[in-house]
């Protein structure tokens, strides 16, 4: 696929204090903008996914989100190494120096990309997976009158402790790496750190009934064993270990009452949003059981549940037939 545009943020104040000069931010379209200016869809990346992965699970030909109709806009989490991110940053912010950067500074850089640079006022959806789809909570949230539609995928408004330990587990895996070197590993990097963040991710990421009927059969892998590795410590250890920390604590500091406009109230974040809202959990997530987001339905004034009826955990929407389920919201949302 085509390589991503990037606009330059210039130095930017993060929320939690740091000025992180020469800031970038990653994106890339699809489709054309048409004359109302009203067909904006706004799928933003999640957790170790590129701009490209996105437009692989959410966007095409025939989908709900094609391109054909609607002008797409992919715009790229800090900290993957597509916009600014420990991987790309110069002294004195490069490595583990990288700022920790919250959904809220995702959000008004992608707001300033939306308004200044491509001239849109109005947003038609905002969907995606995971970190992508709490980034639709945070739009949803922070320009409530801006947004008509939010469907977030497996994901939630607000990081509970419960996964907040999951992440820490996660970064605890690398940092105990001798090979971490505080993050300046240089072309060493942490593998046998980042190969047990794989395992503790592995059993996160699908469910229960997953592992007990071993369908990792069904993906080509003969044991439990050449699912850990060929699959899971292949996609991780490809990655590079700051980066992966930094977006986990973004995850972490997921929160979208904190910000001025509600001042840490949650529930009057959730029932300030105006959009149409489908929320989407996937029936045997671990890290967002649908039981959390049934909580902030209630408090959503134009929200409903659907539950994505999968065996895949939080890795749902990589399956074609749970993405025909959410394609089907997304049109009924789409076609409000």
């Amino acid at each position: 696929m085509n390589r991503f545009e990037t606009i330059d943020l210039g130095d930017v104040l993060l929320q939690k204090g740091t000025v992180l000069p020469n800031a970038k931010l990653a994106y890339k379209t699809l489709g054309k903008l048409n004359q109302q200016k009203d067909n904006v869809v706004l799928c933003p990346t999640w957790f170790t996914g590129t701009i490209d992965d996105v437009i692989n699970i959410f966007v095409g030909k025939g989908r709900a989100i094609d391109p054909d109709k609607y002008f797409v806009v992919i715009p790229a989490l800090f900290g993957m190494g597509e916009s600014s991110s420990p991987s790309n940053t110069a002294a004195p912010y490069e490595y583990s120096r990288f700022p920790r950067v919250t959904y809220y500074d995702n959000v008004s850089f992608q707001h300033k990309l939306i308004t200044e640079e491509l001239g849109i006022s109005e947003i038609a959806l905002v969907t995606s997976w995971s970190m992508g789809g709490t980034q639709a909570y945070q739009w949803a949230a922070q320009y409530p009158d801006m947004v008509k539609a939010i469907a977030p995928v497996a994901c939630s408004a607000k990081t509970s402790v419960y996964n907040e330990l999951f992440l820490k587990s996660n970064i605890k895996a690398i940092v105990s790496d001798p090979a971490w070197e505080k993050g300046w590993y240089g072309d060493i990097p942490p593998i046998e750190g980042v190969r047990v963040m794989a395992h503790i991710y592995a059993g996160w990421g699908m469910s229960e009934e997953f592992f007990r009927k071993e369908m990792f059969h069904a993906f080509g892998h003969p044991t439990l064993d050449d699912f850990l590795t060929d699959f899971w410590e292949a996609y991780f250890t490809a990655r590079d270990a700051n980066n992966m920390i930094s977006q986990m604590w973004t995850w972490i500091l997921g929160d979208i009452s904190d910000q001025p406009l509600y001042g840490g109230d949650f529930v009057k974040s959730l029932g300030s949003i105006k959009a149409n809202a489908i929320i989407m959990p996937s029936e045997t997530d671990q890290y967002f059981p649908p039981n959390d987001n049934n909580s902030e339905v209630e408090l959503m004034p134009n929200a409903e549940l659907r539950v994505i009826p999968s065996l895949l955990g939080h890795f749902a929407p990589f399956n074609p037939e749970d993405q025909k389920f959410i394609d089907v919201a997304l049109n009924d949302l789409l076609n409000k």
